[in-house]
Formats: C-alpha cells, structure tokens, sequence
C-alpha cells in the first residue's frame, strides 16, 4: 500500500515534468538545460549520500556498469529533452510511457522470477488502451515536425527501459544502493548530455527568467534528485515488472497538467483513460 501510494506521487512529479520542460524550453537549449539538471542533482546525491554514511562509487571492479547505466540515462534524457521541443508534453509522454512493455518483456526474457502471468499481461494492454484513449482525440493543431518528437520519445522510452532492466540485472551480482545506481546515472550521464549540447546546440541564446529558473530547479531538485532516489530504492525492493505497470499514470497527469496549464486540449476520454489504468494496474498487482 505504501510503495503504491509512493508511486502514485511519483507519476505525478513525472507528469509535472513534462510541463516543466516546456517552461525550461523557452530560456534554455533542451540539451543544455538537461545536462545542468544532471549535474545538479548528481552534486546533490553525493552531498545527502555522505551526510548518511552511504557510497556513491560503484564497487572496485563494476565501474563498467557504471558507465553503461550512466550512457543509458543520458541517451534517454538526450531523446526526451529534445523530443519535448517537436511535440506537445501530452503527446509526448504517450510515447515515453511504452517504457512498461519493454521493461515487462525485458523482464520475461532476462530476470529470473520476474514472470508475466496472463492477468498481467491483460492488465498491461488495459492500462495502454486507457493510455490510446486520453489520447484518442487528436488536436488538428499540432507542430509541423511532431512526428520527429514522437519518434525521439520512443527512442527516450527503449533507453529506460533498457536502463531499468539493467540495474535490476546487476543487483544480483554486485551489491549496490539507489545511491549508487542514481549517482552513477547523474554523473556518467552527464557527459552524453554536455556533448549532445554541443553539437546540435552550440551557439544557441540562453534567456533565463523567474520561470525558466524555477523549472530546473524543480527538475534538478524534486525529480532528478529525489523523485530518482525514491524510485531506485523501490526497483531494489519490488518486481520491477510491476513497478513499471504504475507509470502509466504518469502520462495521465501530464496530459491533465498539460490542458490546464499549456492550454493543450482535454476531453471526457481522459476520464475514460483513467479508469482503464485504474483497472489494469489492479490487473497487474493481483
């Protein structure tokens, strides 16, 4: 009850995220503003890490792991970031939230004891149909290159899953906390996302006002650092495939955030699509 109440809030700052960056967008470049966040909430990770005793470096001998979870982050923040720039945060989120069929599949194949039953793979379709139906009604508005932010989405969502899988994978060899596993991710993340910056970036004008700066700091500070470190520590302790079932509902309250705050259209389907993630959640955790 506490880890899926966890999760719940979770999804939310998840879905705030998506809005977030927009703000962020339109002061900062998405690659730029992407690497700064990791680079905050990385200095943030090791700074709460040593006040309670704990290690940010991975064991002698595992540093390849971290240089792998770290190059799968950046790749994904690298895809998201600059996918939010092509394509609505509503649309958006529809694609980065397939993440849940590669981590169950994943899953299947690669982690023992970590088997999908037949109610959760109903439970699974049932919570992406709620997700095909918020968005379902389609806005004749969208950007001309949407589609390239939709496929960069997706991009963003094969990378975390393929990250989510991994962590949970080594966790049965080597020995490691959420704080290692976030710190890793922050820091040898960092580099993909500089470098990223640079080349497809570079000049670009930075205009940083009230808003702009707000919205890092709520993705360095509420999501990067501390939304992260709650969701490693729940991947060390839960089936990761059901773990991943809850974050369909981040999609949901991006959407619901996304009409309210940017304007972005919300129909009943949203309230339809609620209630088809409601039940395949329940399906899932039978």
């Amino acid at each position: 009850m506490a880890a899926g109440l966890l999760l719940g809030l979770l999804c939310f700052l998840w879905g705030a995220n998506a809005v977030s960056i927009k703000f962020s967008n339109q002061g900062v470049p998405p690659l730029m503003a992407a690497a700064i966040r990791s680079l905050i909430a990385g200095g943030l990770v090791w700074a709460y890490a040593r006040r309670k005793g704990h290690r940010v470096v991975f064991p002698p001998g595992t540093q390849i792991h971290a240089l792998v979870i770290g190059a799968l982050f950046g790749l994904e923040f690298l895809f998201l970031y600059w996918g939010l720039a092509f394509t609505p945060a509503s649309r958006a989120m529809i694609f980065l939230y397939t993440h849940p069929f590669w981590v169950a599949l994943g899953a299947h194949l690669l982690i023992p004891g970590d088997r999908l039953r037949l109610t959760q793979v109903m439970g699974l379709i049932l919570a992406f149909g709620g997700i095909l139906a918020v968005f379902g009604a389609r806005s004749p508005a969208l950007p001309p290159r949407y589609w390239l932010g939709d496929l960069m989405e997706l991009a963003a969502a094969l990378f975390w899953a393929a990250n989510t899988l991994y962590v949970k994978r080594i966790t049965v060899t080597v020995k490691l906390d959420h704080y290692q596993s976030l710190f890793a991710q922050l820091i040898y993340g960092f580099p993909v996302l500089a470098i990223g910056s640079l080349i497809f970036e570079m000049p670009s004008p930075v205009h940083l006002t009230a808003t702009v700066v707000a919205a890092l700091l709520y993705q360095s500070v509420v999501v990067a650092f501390a939304s992260y470190l709650a969701w490693f520590w729940l991947i060390c302790r839960h089936p990761v495939s059901r773990l991943a079932a809850f974050t369909f509902m981040a999609p949901l309250f991006a959407v619901i955030l996304g009409g309210w705050i940017l304007q972005e259209p919300v129909t009943a389907l949203i309230w339809v699509g609620l209630g088809c993630v409601a039940l395949g959640v329940y399906g899932v955790n039978r």
